[in-house]
């Protein structure tokens, strides 16, 4: 068990690291619901061990808050009652303290737990909880930065970021496939979730995908032609989104004097063209291809075709809705709630993020948000 062990603590460890620069004020706010401020992101990831481990599989554990289980259930309705998603930033109780408390506490009984562990199952659903903190990890970074991006001091993230985005310096081109019918999902002894299971035969036509992402630059032709103004380009419900909230360019940017900038975690800078547009919505992503006369690839033939182009600084909005794969099987009681309830209304994006934590990205992994949303690392790919 010493491998599992050893990537519990590194994966526990580098949550912390994350938040370790943050003042005390940065852990509690909430600017919008989608956005969950630190400390109940620090208490969640602590209370899906507990909660689903710990409670289930240690013989006489003690819990180290009865009420812990409504502040930091989120959507699990076969585990109880919970906080409204909104009112997550009232929360100025349990302390910071308390929670970082919280979290030693589960983490030395979980020491002890995975030390003398043998079922295979529960190490299965151990590997799931740290799957789930890496997901979380990558969301901390992205709503910490929705957060400092309101603040007008332009403030910048102190600590270390672990990762960098290079710019698309390769002339676009485009990878022909040849028609057929292909295998798609996940195969194999590792970990995956559920929505990426059963493998399965799909057919695709002829197609033609680009070996790199659409750039900032690119995507300033595409803002000064006008077509945030140009309803030919949209979606009915993305020039009803466009119209409503007043979008003239992707998030975190803003003109002045002529230039654009946009916010990063590093502060405000002016916006470097050569690196991949990001944090911009599936509507606005579809609005582009149409414009270019092309389209979004579907998630089948992004899979297919990944080995042909480098991928994982953006998420790529595909034009395929999220839906269960032929033969899906949702797991019982709360686990099962992980992933096949949100599969209505909502589009997959594949590849990962800048963002993403160390091994937690594969070619047959299934991102999901609705299409208005854009404050995770998203960007585009071309296909024609």
């Amino acid at each position: 068990m010493s491998a599992l062990l050893d990537r519990f603590i590194e994966i526990r460890k580098y949550t912390e690291a994350i938040f370790r620069s943050l003042a005390i004020e940065d852990y509690v706010v909430q600017p919008i619901p989608i956005v969950s401020p630190p400390k109940w992101s620090l208490g969640h990831t602590t209370w899906f061990f507990e909660t689903f481990i710990l409670q289930q599989f240690e013989p006489g554990y003690q819990v180290f808050d009865l009420r812990f289980n409504f502040i930091f259930n989120s959507y699990y309705n076969n585990v109880g009652d919970r906080v409204v998603r909104h009112n997550r930033g009232v929360l100025t109780r349990p302390t910071v303290d308390e929670v970082y408390r919280y979290r030693n506490y589960v983490n030395e009984i979980m020491d002890r737990f995975i030390r003398k562990l043998e079922d295979v199952e529960v190490i299965k659903l151990i590997e799931m909880g740290l799957q789930h903190e890496q997901q979380h990890q990558e969301l901390f970074w992205t709503d910490l930065k929705y957060t400092l991006s309101l603040n007008p001091l332009d403030v910048k993230y102190d600590g270390h970021l672990p990762f960098g985005i290079k710019e698309e310096i390769a002339d676009e081109q485009f990878h022909k496939i040849e028609e057929g019918i292909f295998e798609v999902g996940f195969e194999g002894e590792s970990f995956c979730f559920d929505n990426e299971l059963n493998r399965h035969k799909v057919y695709l036509q002829d197609f033609e995908i680009s070996n790199r992402l659409i750039t900032n630059g690119e995507f300033i032709e595409f803002i000064e032609g006008g077509c945030y103004n140009d309803f030919n380009c949209w979606h009915d419900e993305g020039w009803k989104w466009v119209n409503d909230n007043k979008i003239e360019a992707p998030q975190y940017w803003q003109k002045k004097d002529d230039i654009w900038y946009y916010y990063t975690l590093k502060g405000m800078m002016p916006v470097n063209p050569e690196l991949p547009v990001s944090h911009i919505s599936f509507y606005e992503a579809f609005a582009y291809a149409e414009w270019k006369g092309a389209r979004l690839p579907t998630e089948f033939e992004w899979e297919i075709a990944s080995e042909k182009f480098n991928w994982g600084q953006r998420w790529e909005w595909t034009n395929s809705a999220y839906l269960p794969y032929p033969g899906y099987d949702k797991a019982e009681g709360a686990v099962g709630e992980y992933n096949g309830k949100f599969m209505v209304s909502q589009m997959v994006l594949r590849g990962a993020s800048v963002a993403t934590s160390p091994g937690h990205s594969r070619k047959t992994y299934r991102n999901f948000f609705h299409p208005w949303e854009r404050w995770q690392f998203t960007g585009l790919r071309l296909v024609k």
